[in-house]
């Protein structure tokens, strides 16, 4: 195996803890929350809450999470995805001429679940408590934060901001520059509630009255109940090996098995032999990705009610799926979903230094959810609901109580039985594809973990095959050959973090330079 180490950021070590994220105060006030007798889960739920003012386009209270969290070598996972409230009608959004849910839209909002996930992380493996890990994190709501570059950009790019959204989101009716003082006031009175009442203080009460009556006026059904009757659950993680590495996932209705998927296809190709930022390699990952994209839209969607994992994982779908991958010829791409065209999303991961670690994903879906907002509070909205569909009779149609299927997905990778590496990789639909790139770079290419994220990445599973600077102009060349549309992409492609475990106890991270953020340790 090659030892592949491209130029780049330099890996940070540390022993005693680390986190790393897309934001340096979120990675800066986790590792002071270590420092003061927190664990990895009170440093994550401190950060992760903090990502929401320092990158509101990408997350917030409205919005859903996930969680795996580790201690020693077993991992439990957590999903903290809202669902459709109890009056939610798909029939009645048909009739009106729809064959999606609209996107930026009241009916699009699902039920936020991050604050009650938060608040049961923390009362299962937390040391502090949720209000002592949260309290720390108000002045920053309250006084505002310096936005950052890459924030600054993505929030220029948003155009859908509308009424309430627009009043709390924007400053002066435009977007805040790069380092101009940006504060969510309400939101920090919002906190102030859960520390005192904790999930109480967010799904009843005043906080709750704000957003059902904001919602109601927008046309939508969601009542107190639905608030109220908000739970996460504790889920089995689910895993696949790629050459003795495995990937820990979680279950639908998150998409962890399509990376899962796209890996058992590229283990039966010879990748190591492959240049890294060659044309086959970027052709056979995105032919992958299409298959297991268009097995993702087929079967995930809420267990509750349907899912068809124990198909998707199996070796039955993958080894015909593989056999369909012509090295020479394109095929075509799955069928585009409502959620393919987001990029917003924050992902943290903290590792202590007694052997627990944290893999965190938590997002309002599109850039500012909806767009739309709470009046008294300024709570951001998701659009989760816009990742169903309303094709009657589809495991992931629209209903009550459901829940949509989900493209946020964190992850951990073990090797022999030991957790070795929390990580994500944000960026939308490139997600499970992000996985499964990351995961080669490191087993294929034997590259640290920064490299790994460092290195220039390819994604062709929706259409266009995208490449970011890295790719000699011979891989254009080669790929168009094939049959590609290459472009450039708009953005960079993804995000990731990573905190690699050493068997010696050495923490060391990897944060992507795509982002704003570091990984910091102690």
């Amino acid at each position: 195996m090659r030892d592949f180490h491209l130029p780049g950021r330099s890996a940070v070590f540390a022993t005693n803890g680390m986190c790393a994220t897309s934001h340096p105060l979120a990675a800066q006030i986790a590792v002071e929350t270590l420092k003061r007798g927190g664990n990895a889960v009170d440093a994550a739920i401190a950060g992760a809450v903090l990502l929401g003012v320092c990158e509101p386009q990408m997350t917030g209270l409205g919005g859903d999470m996930f969680a795996l969290v580790s201690q020693g070598d077993e991992v439990h996972g957590l999903n903290a995805s809202g669902r459709a409230p109890a009056g939610f009608d798909a029939a009645a959004l048909r009739e009106a001429g729809h064959d999606a849910v609209p996107v930026y839209s009241a009916h699009a909002v699902t039920l936020p679940g991050a604050v009650d996930g938060f608040a049961t992380l923390a009362e299962r493996f937390g040391k502090l408590g949720l209000g002592d890990a949260l309290g720390p994190v108000i002045p920053y709501f309250e006084d505002g934060v310096p936005v950052a570059p890459r924030v600054a950009d993505d929030w220029a790019k948003a155009k859908h901001l509308s009424g309430e959204g627009r009043r709390h989101f924007l400053v002066d009716g435009t977007a805040p520059a790069s380092g101009t003082r940006f504060a969510l006031p309400g939101q920090a009175e919002v906190l102030r509630r859960i520390v005192a009442n904790g999930r109480a203080g967010f799904y009843e009460g005043e906080v709750a009255e704000d957003m059902v009556a904001s919602l109601n006026a927008l046309g939508a059904s969601h009542t107190l109940d639905d608030f109220a009757a908000t739970s996460c659950d504790w889920v089995q993680p689910i895993s696949g090996t790629y050459r003795g590495v495995e990937l820990v996932e979680l279950p639908p209705n998150g998409s962890g098995a399509t990376a899962l998927l796209i890996l058992k296809m590229l283990e039966r190709f010879d990748i190591a032999a492959m240049d890294p930022l060659g044309a086959d390699r970027a052709h056979l990952e995105a032919e992958a990705a299409k298959l297991a994209y268009d097995a993702r839209n087929r079967f995930i969607a809420d267990p509750d009610h349907t899912t068809r994992l124990d198909h998707m994982l199996s070796e039955e779908l993958a080894a015909p799926l593989a056999g369909l991958i012509d090295m020479e010829k394109v095929l075509p791409a799955p069928a585009p979903l409502a959620e393919e065209v987001h990029k917003d999303t924050i992902y943290i991961t903290v590792a202590d230094g007694d052997g627990m670690a944290v893999s965190l994903i938590y997002s309002v879906f599109h850039s500012f959810g909806s767009g739309l907002a709470s009046t008294r509070f300024g709570i951001g909205f998701q659009n989760r609901g816009a990742g169903f569909n309303l094709t009657e009779g589809h495991p992931n149609e629209a209903g009550p109580g459901k829940r949509p299927m989900h493209t946020i997905i964190p992850a951990m990778l073990r090797r022999e039985g030991r957790v070795e590496m929390p990580f994500g990789v944000m960026g939308g639909a490139y997600q499970p594809n992000g996985h499964a790139r990351v995961v080669s770079n490191m087993v294929d290419f034997g590259m640290h973990p920064q490299a790994a994220i460092d290195t220039a990445r390819s994604f062709g599973a929706l259409g266009p095959m995208e490449l970011e600077n890295g790719y000699p102009s011979a891989v254009w060349d080669a790929l168009r050959a094939k049959g590609h549309e290459v472009k450039e992409p708009e953005t960079a492609i993804g995000g990731a973090q990573a905190i690699r475990i050493r068997e010696d106890g050495v923490l060391e991270g990897a944060s992507d330079p795509r982002k704003d953020g570091c990984a910091l340790g102690y």
